[in-house]
């Protein structure tokens, strides 16, 4: 057998094997073998007719192919390991010839990743800062949340809550059939469809009204998007909201209580201080992704961006993954396959490149998970876990929990050493000002 190899772009190697015509005529042979024992042939008792008959019988092309079926991957395996080869997928084949025996293997290896100086690099970090006004939005979401909800007789105003019939239909059919809907009307949020809301404003109860209103263009039925539709309404209540004073006696209300508006407004406070951190961490991080991707040099075989599209495309359609819930998608949004992978091609390709990034990043600098650190962690969450200890126990603590944990963990430390490494003078210390800075939120 003959073999020559030549590495070509985006991570790919193209074999050229030969095979020896003695070798593809044993094949022949040991295929010919096999069909006699499952073909038929008349004036034959099975497996006894000869090559000649069963050539003819079954034609040259389907003997040929029988045995290139067993000879392909046999000779394939061979040429990776002459060749010392490490293929990531299955290689892409081509018959070049059948007399002699020419076929070439596109096959995909392992990524090229070339980190650049990464570790003189710094990233700036905006600090954190805690407004006082958003310390009043979250007061008022809450005041919100516990107002009384007084019925009134008067047509329906912004802030509004009512409970009403609602039908809308178009081109025929039903899109909506509701007897009891129950909603507030809030200038910022859409009603069943936009502009519907700002048509139910004045309206009062007890009368059925029509309101005619024209589906959006970006409607989830293609065949419906952007026709005209009735809205059918009628309203049995509506009710206002009477928010609570703004004092102690609020504040005792709130979740498990607290003793004065001031420590609600400090615990108001702390909670969007951490969401504020996680957001300025995943921000930070994305910045640090794009500094290492700008300076870093990646190759990759187009194969591993069409895996992460398969990812992309179970996550967008969770349980109904598969072909046919895929069909069904497709036709909801009006799109090929084609087009919808289009269309996810490139946050594929930034999520494998950034995946790729990282696990070169974790190789270099040695990040390791050690089974202390995965026990720790499910500790973690069985003390957090209260009641469901025994639950989260059973759950994480067997083979496939605990690697999911050593994956989280791994990507962590990864991350952790990546951002002291970019947010760090070139001593090795914290640069003053570098790091999230909170203020402290007034009471008023």
């Amino acid at each position: 057998m003959k073999v020559s190899a030549e590495r070509i772009p985006q991570s790919q190697v193209v074999l050229e094997i030969e095979v020896e015509p003695e070798r593809v005529e044993k094949s022949l042979d040991a295929a010919y073998q096999r069909l006699a024992r499952r073909t038929n042939v008349p004036g034959f008792r099975k497996g006894k007719a000869p090559r000649a008959m069963i050539e003819r019988y079954l034609g040259r092309d389907a003997l040929l192919q029988e045995a290139l079926d067993s000879l392909i991957p046999e000779v394939y395996r061979e040429a990776i390991d002459e060749q010392e080869i490490d293929p990531v997928e299955l290689p892409h084949m081509e018959m070049v010839s059948t007399d002699p025996l020419i076929m070439k293997a596109t096959v995909p290896v392992r990524p090229t990743v070339e980190l650049g100086d990464y570790q003189s690099m710094w990233v700036p970090r905006d600090p954190i800062a805690v407004l006082p006004e958003q310390v009043d939005e979250a007061i008022e979401q809450l005041r919100h949340r516990y107002a009384n909800l007084q019925p009134v007789n008067r047509p329906l105003k912004w802030g509004d809550i009512l409970r009403a019939e609602i039908a809308i239909s178009a081109d025929g059919r039903t899109l909506v059939d509701q007897k009891a809907a129950e909603f507030q009307l809030r200038e910022d949020a859409t009603v069943f469809l936009p502009g519907l809301a700002e048509k139910l404003v004045g309206r009062e109860k007890g009368k059925e009204e029509e309101i005619e209103l024209s589906l959006p263009e970006d409607f989830g039925d293609p065949d419906l998007a952007g026709k005209p539709c009735r809205c059918r309404v009628l309203i049995h209540e509506i009710k206002e909201e009477e928010l609570p004073p703004l004092d102690d006696s609020f504040a005792r209300q709130v979740g498990e209580g607290f003793p004065s508006l001031k420590k609600l407004r400090e615990r108001l406070a702390a909670d969007i201080r951490e969401a504020e951190q996680q957001s300025s961490l995943e921000r930070y991080r994305s910045q640090i992704i794009t500094a290492l991707e700008e300076s870093a040099r990646l190759e990759y075989p187009p194969v591993l961006v069409e895996k992460e599209i398969d990812r992309l495309l179970r996550e967008q359609l969770g349980p109904a993954g598969d072909a046919s819930g895929l069909e069904r998608f497709l036709r909801r949004v009006g799109k090929t396959e084609e087009q919808l992978r289009d269309e996810l091609r490139p946050a594929a390709e930034q999520r494998l490149r950034r995946s790729l990034l990282l696990s070169k990043v974790a190789e270099v600098e040695n990040i390791e998970v050690s089974d202390g650190e995965i026990d720790q962690d499910i500790e973690r969450m069985v003390a957090a876990a209260g009641p469901r200890a025994g639950e989260v126990r059973r759950l994480f603590d067997n083979p496939n929990g605990r690697d999911a944990i050593s994956g989280s963990l791994f990507t962590r430390k990864t991350w952790d050493r990546l951002v002291s490494i970019v947010s760090a003078d070139k001593s090795g210390a914290v640069v003053e000002g570098d790091t999230p800075t909170e203020s402290t939120e007034s009471s008023g």
